[in-house]
């Protein structure tokens, strides 16, 4: 099924986004998109839409056809969008493999633009007499792609309507205003990772599993057990920032610990793109049953040996069992062990101190953690702090200086609320107080940028979704009256 016009107006307005200066030239087919038409459709006049693919090599050399239709004119391959193309980006693709013989796993994204048009050029055609085609017009959206591997030998043409194939260096690109953007975009043919995913185990032989909605055409790895992760976007900083995006969309109560890039693996889309993927390990010890889940199906932990039992790639079975023999069990350190006294087990439990404060309009006062955050990146959360070689009040009253600018006198705070958390079996129990303070001095302000993104006050009864599940325990159990919770256990 083409791409409807909502797509592809998402499309056009991201692109303006980065080209206003372009606005008026593509004022029509902004129009186009506006009408009850299929604006991909060879038949609709008086324009519509066709795709091009614009691919480079390792040697920042780019890609040019000779049609027979157009002489000796050397082109970028593309043309009309075929009714069982899913994207234009997937149209520009099959035109690169019918074109030039570029098949399956040639092709890789670049990292300067990702899945997004490099231009969109504007040209009238004459009409053809012999054809009985009228004038027309094309918007056509050229897409950017690197040679996955090695250049091929020779190019299987499609000898009806190709001639011929050649490699042209950047500044020999034969239309200017295409010539112009590549330069700019400083596309130099070398494939990197656009995808970011978690390897997630326990120390313990585990490894948690993904299974994602079998929906064939639409999803990647439709149905399979995967790991959790996705593709990187034009506001991620880094591959990293990818992936704790990626995670605080699919499962924002997961927080990983010890994060370090793995192993870099390549995959297949679904439109037949080679994707590198950025694998970051990362150690887990939770209940996977208690994490709220906003896509796929199910997490589940599983061993080795229920390994071949699963429906999933090979590539991902085989860098499960090759993180296994590299990080055997018990190779990594365990939680902090039980202290024994007079025969007795005693288990240490960190504190951590909170600050509930509400405005007149009864609305509690949360920071959005920074996304690199080693906890709760991305989320929303009390103002906190864990306690050092210090009494709670006096870390709560610190912290609040420090991270907010707010001065607090000891006298005007009291215990509102206690939640005894166990984050994931096995780990260190955290016996989290929450203070409420009656009064205090000073607006709040980010004074740890690298730690609080924003302060702001939210309504008790619709607060975010992105939130620490012991902050959101803990706010509702203050309006009812209740001092304690517990959580993990």
């Amino acid at each position: 099924m083409s791409p409807s016009s909502t797509a592809i107006r998402r499309t056009v307005e991201a692109y303006l986004g980065r080209h206003p200066g372009e606005r008026d030239a593509l004022a029509g087919l902004v129009a186009m998109l506006d009408r009850p038409i299929d604006a991909t459709a060879r038949t609709t006049a008086p324009g519509h839409i066709t795709c091009s693919a614009v691919v480079i090599d390792g040697q920042d050399r780019v890609l040019h056809i000779r049609h027979r239709a157009n002489g000796s004119l050397m082109i970028t391959p593309g043309g009309h969008v075929a009714p069982e193309d899913r994207t234009l980006l997937a149209a520009a693709l099959r035109e690169a493999s019918e074109a030039a013989g570029l098949g399956p796993g040639t092709l890789c994204l670049t990292r300067q633009l990702l899945g997004s048009p490099l231009h969109i050029n504007v040209h009238d055609i004459a009409s053809n007499a012999a054809t009985g085609e009228p004038a027309r017009r094309y918007f056509d959206f050229c897409y950017a792609f690197y040679l996955a591997g090695e250049e091929p030998a020779t190019f299987p043409l499609q000898d009806e309507e190709v001639s011929g194939a050649r490699w042209l260096p950047q500044p020999e690109v034969t239309s200017p205003t295409l010539r112009a953007k590549i330069l700019a975009a400083g596309l130099d043919g070398q494939p990197e990772p656009v995808n970011a995913s978690a390897l997630i185990h326990d120390a313990n032989g585990r490894y948690l599993l993904h299974l994602r909605d079998h929906k064939p055409g639409e999803i990647w790895e439709s149905g399979a057990f995967a790991l959790l992760g996705g593709g990187r976007t034009h506001d991620d900083e880094s591959l990293e920032g990818t992936l704790l995006r990626e995670l605080s969309e699919e499962v924002p109560d997961l927080r990983l610990e010890d994060v370090k890039p793995y192993a870099v693996e390549t995959a297949s889309s679904i439109d037949g793109l080679s994707v590198p993927v950025q694998v970051f390990a990362g150690r887990w010890r939770g209940n996977p049953d208690r994490l709220a889940l906003h896509e796929g199906v199910l997490l589940r932990w599983f061993t080795l040996d229920e390994l071949d039992r699963l429906r999933m790639s090979p590539a991902t079975r085989g860098l499960i069992r090759r993180h296994a023999a590299e990080n055997p069990r018990g190779s990594e350190p365990a939680a902090a062990p039980p202290v024994w006294d007079g025969g007795s087990q005693v288990v240490l439990n960190g504190v951590g101190v909170h600050l509930h404060i509400e405005d007149a309009e009864g609305r509690v006062l949360l920071g959005l953690r920074h996304p690199k955050s080693k906890y709760a990146g991305d989320t929303w959360h009390y103002l906190a702090g864990r306690c050092e070689q210090e009494p709670a009040l006096a870390c709560l009253v610190r912290e609040a200086r420090e991270e907010a600018g707010l001065v607090i006198d000891p006298e005007d705070v009291e215990l509102a609320h206690v939640v005894h958390v166990v984050d994931a079996p096995g780990s260190l129990p955290l016996m989290q107080l929450v203070f409420r303070a009656r009064r205090w001095e000073g607006t709040p302000e980010v004074r740890e940028p690298d730690k609080c993104l924003t302060w702001k006050w939210w309504p008790q009864h619709e607060l975010p979704d992105r939130i620490v599940s012991y902050t959101r325990t803990a706010i509702t159990a203050i309006a009812e009256g209740r001092p304690y919770s517990e959580l993990g256990w």
